[in-house]
Order: C-alpha cells, then structure tokens, then sequence
C-alpha cells in the first residue's frame, strides 16, 4: 500500500477495535442485568422467608422493666371498681397532664419505664370529643394496658394523703407572727444545677464557704436558732413553728393575712437532709398508737407540748424553702409537673420511677369518712406531682384539695392498698413477649448401653447373673518418651526459618 492508504487502514482497525468495545460493553450490560433480574427474583423468595421467619427476632422489643417493682398483666374486668369509676373525671386530669407533655420541645427522657410512650395517647386525648363516663373509660381501654403493680416481694402498694393547708399570717414580723417562711438561699448549690434552676427533691445540699468549699447546709435546728435570718428571705411570717411545719410537709400553703389577702406558696427546695416523719417518732416512742395516728393526733400533742414539740421537729432535720406562686384564691396548688392539681384525681409518684402524667387505677378501702370507716376507694388517678417521701413502684400521696376538711381527711389516710399502673399501647409487655426469641431446644441425652461381660460362670444363671466390670486400664506409658512427642510434634508444627 501507498503512504495515503495507511491512515485508512488504520482509522478502520481503530473503528474495528471500537465497535468491539462496544458490543462488549452492551453485551456486559445485559449479562449483568439478567443476572440482577435472576438474582433478585430468585432472592426474593429466599430473603422474604427468611424475614418472614425471623423477623420478630431480629430486633425484639424487650418486656417493660420497673426498678424495684413487680407487675401481672390483668384485664379491665379484673380491676376492682373500674365499671363504675366516672373515667371522665379522670381523662380531663390526664388531659391537663398532657399539656406539658406536647409542648415539650426536647425528646423525653427514656430512664424511666414509660418513657416518652405517653406522646400518643395524649395526641388521642386532645382530640378525642368525650362527653360521657363511658366515653373515656373506652378511650382508656382502646389505648392503655393495665398491670398490677407492687414493690417487688409484696402484694400491695401504700398511700398517704396531703392537702394544701390555709394558715393564719403576716406579711411582715408582728408580736403574734414569729416565724418566718423562708424563700430559696442564694449560697444553697446542688452539683450539676445552676442556681435558678429547679432542683431535685432529694440528695445532697451545699452551702459555699470561700470561694470553693462546699459543706453540708444548715439542718432544722440550725435554721431555727437563726442560721439565715437577716438575709432577706423573708416571704411571710407565720404564728407557730408547727404550721410551718405542717405547710413543709404539704409542700404548698395559702397563707391568710390579716387584710383578707392570700399568698400562695409552693415548695421551691431542701437542705439536702432527709424527711423524717415525726409521726414515726410518736408511734416508736408510745406516745401515739399507730392505729390512732393522723395529722391531727400529732398537731394536738405538738400544741400541749412545746419543749416536746421542739425536739420531735429538730429530730427531722429536712427543711422545705418556698417560692410565691401568682394563683387566685379558688386556685388549686401547683404540683411538680407545673399543672393545677385536682382534688381526688391527683397523685404524687415517685419520680424518678414515673413519669408526669401516668394514670394509676387505686382500689381499696379507706377511712374517707371517718376515722375507722371503711370507704370504698376506686378511683382512676393521675401522676402529677412528687415528694422525698414518696419512694417505690406503688406508692402515693393522694391529693384532696385545700382547706381544715381536707386536711382532716389528708391526715388519717396511711394504708396499703392496691394498685394497677395504665401503660400506653406500645409498651403491653404481653405483645412485646412474642417478640423474644426462644432458647434453642437442647438435644435428647444420649445414652450409653452398658458393655456385655462374660458371665464367671457358665449357663443361663451365669449370664443373668453377670455383673459388669470395669476395663482393665492400661499401663501408664513413660513420661519421658511423651515429652519426647510433644516436642517433635511442637518442632513439626513450629519450625521457622533461621
């Protein structure tokens, strides 16, 4: 070929070696998409019996678990008195529980057994239109599961009961009003909170001396003998020490001056020491019987009493500082979740178990009408506040409202009592069970036929009355040739080279 044919021949290679490409890279391409198609068709079945076998396992939802406490699934027609509770009481309780709830921005915390699982029914409560007891004892069937609960060991839970006392007082030092109600100090620090923050109804309590130190804060007797006084804190002035006793106890008080105003107060913090009950103290010491014991036995004992009475309140060395609350005076108290409370239908729980909101059916009998009745009690009520007193699984403060007739009522109540906690749907701890995967069953015990031996003596006698002895064992070989093995055979398994 001339000079001008070589370029032609080799443009046509070039587009020779291009369409191979080409064709290759299609014929590449469907190969792998029939491959793709046989491969996901064929998988498909394969991947969705498995999933269909094992999805349950492969992220259980472990059953519900309560520190300390017990519980049984029970249906709704095993609780005692639910047919003919007014649920519709009790569903505006919750829904005023839920308020605080939806309008939490950050996600709820999840150390508690309930978690953040009260989101739902709440959205369900706010926009359900209920009108009748009914209704709202089907609203709560269709979206709760009820458990007996109890602390772990025994059969029923406890309650006592507070209310919010009215007390006589000044808003400044009179002859007849003594003793101040104290608001929050301003050197009291918790570890971990700032000081305006809202602090924890137990644990520890400082004071800081210098610039660093921190020491335990001044106890009840120490705040008595004037530990703080001339700083300020002043919020009113009460007539005795124990009305403010009594109002520490309650956590809230409405104070009635001498013009016809009230104050309100609620609990704002502690000295970090421990509630003690006086009444406890009465009761080991004999002074009271413990089947005599209220509010009002140790009141009176107080008053007829006052050297007594000033060694009985020091030896609870607690001590409850108080904030102004801006209610009107046909208000209810505010509990710890940051709601009016309802008399009859409000609880406090143990919060570090609980959360705000929770609804506990209580059932028993009490002494509501008299000292030694025996009131039905069958009530639907709803967590909202707390106390250092209540501790356990199944323990709470019934609240019934403000007021010398409450109080009457508040204070004979100190009973065990049964109760049954309502969990939301996506907790039921009897669906979440089916989602456990099982144990592997374990293999059948394989047994050893005993070896035939010949029998010492001829004849059918002989042989049936054979005993089986056991073999003879072999001699034990030297040590020194097995060490001679074990070293060849290391050498034969470890050589490397030098």
């Amino acid at each position: 070929m001339g000079p001008a044919a070589a370029p032609d021949a080799r443009g046509a290679r070039r587009a020779a070696i291009v369409g191979c490409v080409i064709a290759a890279v299609l014929l590449l391409a469907h190969t792998a998409s029939e491959a793709r198609s046989r491969h996901h068709s064929s998988g498909t079945r394969s991947v969705s019996k498995f999933a269909e076998h094992h999805a349950r396992y492969r992220h259980p939802l472990w059953p519900l678990e309560i520190p300390g406490g017990q519980y049984l699934p029970v249906a709704w027609s095993e609780i005692p008195g639910w047919e003919s509770d007014d649920q519709l009481a009790a569903l505006k309780t919750f829904r005023v529980s839920c308020r605080p709830i939806l309008a939490a921005r950050r996600s709820p915390s999840t150390d508690k057994p309930l978690g953040g699982s009260l989101r739902e029914p709440c959205h369900a409560a706010r926009s359900a239109r209920l009108t009748t007891a009914a209704e709202a004892r089907a609203f709560f069937e269709r979206h709760f599961v009820p458990l007996q609960i109890s602390r772990l060991g025994e059969p029923l839970g406890f309650v006592t009961g507070y209310y919010e006392p009215v007390i006589e007082g000044s808003p400044v030092k009179t002859d007849d009003y003594t003793v101040p109600v104290y608001r929050r100090p301003s050197n009291l620090f918790v570890r971990g909170y700032t000081q305006d923050a809202a602090l924890p109804n137990g644990g520890p309590v400082y004071r800081k001396i210098g610039r660093r130190k921190l020491v335990p804060y001044y106890d009840r007797g120490q705040i008595e003998d004037g530990a703080i006084d001339g700083r300020g804190l002043e919020i009113g002035w009460l007539n005795s020490q124990t009305d403010l006793l009594f109002a520490q106890i309650q956590g809230s008080a409405r104070i009635k001056l001498p013009d016809g105003r009230v104050v309100r107060i609620n609990y704002d913090a502690h000295n970090g020491y421990p509630y003690t009950p006086v009444g406890r103290i009465l009761i080991e010491r004999g002074i009271i019987p413990r089947e005599q014991m209220s509010m009002h036995r140790i009141r009176e004992w107080m008053e007829a009493n006052p050297d007594g009475a000033k060694e009985l309140r020091r030896a609870n060395r607690s001590y409850v500082f108080f904030r102004k609350v801006e209610l009107k005076d046909d208000d209810e108290a505010i509990g710890a979740q940051g709601v009016p409370l309802t008399p009859g239908r409000s609880i406090a729980v143990d919060k570090g178990l609980h959360v705000y909101g929770t609804p506990f059916f209580i059932t028993g009998e009490l002494p509501i009408e008299s000292a030694n009745a025996k009131t039905p009690f069958q009530r639907l009520m709803i967590g909202q506040d707390t106390g250092s007193a209540i501790v356990g699984p199944a323990r709470a403060d019934l609240y019934f409202g403000a007021g010398a007739e409450a109080g009457a009522v508040a204070g004979r109540i100190r009973h065990p009592i049964a109760f049954a906690i309502l969990v939301p749907n996506s907790l039921d701890p009897v669906a979440r069970g089916r989602t456990l995967p099982l144990p592997e069953p374990r293999p059948p015990a394989k047994t050893k036929k005993p070896a035939a031996t010949p029998a010492k003596s001829g004849g059918k006698q002989g042989a049936a009355n054979a005993v089986p002895t056991p073999e003879v064992r072999p001699a034990a070989a030297a040590s020194r040739p097995q060490i001679k093995r074990h070293r060849s055979h290391h050498k034969r398994h470890h050589r490397h080279p030098r």
